[in-house]
């Protein structure tokens, strides 16, 4: 599947895409299959790249997962465009999860949230990874490119892609912020 980006975000000609599968299995079970879109600013980008050169290295016949990999190759293009092209997709149902890499993560995560059904998580650490999705649900996983290690990054992106929503207690507080996202938006504030 191809995804066109909208000329306003990417005037310059920066925007590639690449399509790849990674194969995953924990356990001996196998993972859910998802379409996941992956994006950074130039201050992720080799965090981005050591993530798709993991997805790649994965053993082959394995249940396999789609990456949509956005690469960015202009400094001039600011880290809220990049956010907004990926929360609108994962909003839109066009892709199930979405990674996003920006120097501490933050930034992308505030940006991404602005979008209705978004979820993101700044994720440091495989703790924190495991909550945002048991508790939270969360569908975009923010990554710091410039606070993370190699082994770090891989384990928190395992560890996110990995863990389920656990549902009970939690799909009513992830119903309250849908209840809180629904009053607060409207397509005019855009």
């Amino acid at each position: 599947m191809k995804v066109d980006v909208p000329a306003f975000l990417y005037p310059k000609k920066c925007y590639n895409q690449q399509q790849f599968l990674f194969f995953g299995i924990v356990a001996g079970r196998k993972l859910k299959t998802m379409n996941i879109i992956i994006a950074s600013d130039y201050r992720g980008t080799a965090v981005q790249k050591r993530i798709l050169e993991h997805f790649r290295a994965a053993p082959a016949g394995m249940p396999a997962h789609t990456i949509h990999e956005v690469r960015q190759f202009d400094e001039d293009t600011d880290y809220p465009d990049i956010a907004a092209y990926v929360a609108k997709a994962v909003t839109d149902g066009t892709f199930e999860r979405g990674i996003l890499i920006c120097g501490t993560g933050i930034g992308m995560c505030v940006a991404a949230n602005k979008f209705p059904g978004v979820r993101a998580a700044p994720c440091h650490n495989e703790v924190v990874a495991e909550l945002s999705r048991k508790h939270n649900d969360s569908n975009i996983l923010c990554l710091s490119g410039d606070l993370l290690g190699d082994r770090a990054v891989i384990a928190v992106v395992n560890v996110w892609l990995e863990t389920p929503f656990e549902g009970g207690r939690h799909s009513n507080r992830v119903g309250k912020i849908r209840q809180i996202e629904f009053a607060n938006y409207t397509a005019e504030q855009i």
